[in-house]
């Protein structure tokens, strides 16, 4: 029986993780392999409610702990309805954001206490955690004026359209955020990887895609593929 694979991509707004994550799936299908891309927050039809409502930068103010909760709930849905099917069915699952966002975000820059992130994980997640986490590092403020660029084009791509509002200039919630607010996010990541070198891999965003790309598949195939084939 064919073992799946879970792969996890994390890192700041605007890292490129997203585009890396589209990448590696079109290379692993080339070879022949069975891939399920996803996200989170997202990723399940519940999961995706959940995410509409974390993401509105118009939400009423709200604990951490309370960003937490719904992540979690959010997860265990994903989790259910997509990750662990896949992954039964010998499939590589690749995910733009997975726990590890969530002990970022909502613990190191939100101030959760650690061991309630980790009573949740163990509750949520259980054994089904990522085989690889590619953490694609970049600078806050490189990281933000790109997501900057990202929101003011897909703003003026959706005022084009007849009868299309255009979306507000602000970047979603988190990405609304002050500087310090994601240098705590890039600092967590870090963190993450030192203390895990068997699942993390951080590669350097500033690259071109195309290297950065190659980095990840490099990382892909000595921990994984050679494991797999």
């Amino acid at each position: 029986m064919t073992i799946g694979r879970f792969i996890t991509f994390e890192g700041g707004e605007g890292s490129g993780k997203s585009t890396q994550t589209s990448l590696l799936a079109e290379r692993l299908e080339g070879l022949g392999h069975g891939v399920t891309v996803t996200r989170e927050p997202g990723g399940s039809p519940f999961a995706e409610r959940l995410r509409d409502l974390i993401l509105d930068p118009g939400i009423e103010r709200h604990s951490a702990l309370s960003e937490a909760l719904i992540f979690a709930a959010a997860r265990a849905d994903h989790l259910e309805e997509v990750i662990r099917p896949a992954l039964a069915a010998g499939r590589f699952v690749v995910c733009d954001r997975f726990s590890d966002s969530t002990r970022v975000y909502q613990g190191y820059a939100g101030r959760v206490e650690p061991r309630l992130l980790e009573a949740l994980e163990l509750i949520i997640i259980g054994h089904t955690r990522p085989d690889l986490t590619i953490v694609v590092d970049i600078p806050a403020e490189v990281g933000l004026a790109r997501a900057a660029l990202r929101q003011n084009a897909r703003t003026s791509a959706e005022a084009n359209k007849v009868g299309k509002q255009p979306r507000s200039l602000l970047a979603d919630r988190f990405e609304a955020r002050d500087l310090e607010f994601h240098k705590r996010l890039r600092e967590g990541f870090l963190e993450i990887a030192e203390l895990e070198p068997h699942r993390c891999v951080v590669v350097d965003g500033q690259k071109s895609a195309e290297a950065v790309a190659q980095d990840i598949w490099a990382a892909v195939e000595a921990r994984l593929l050679s494991v797999t084939d």
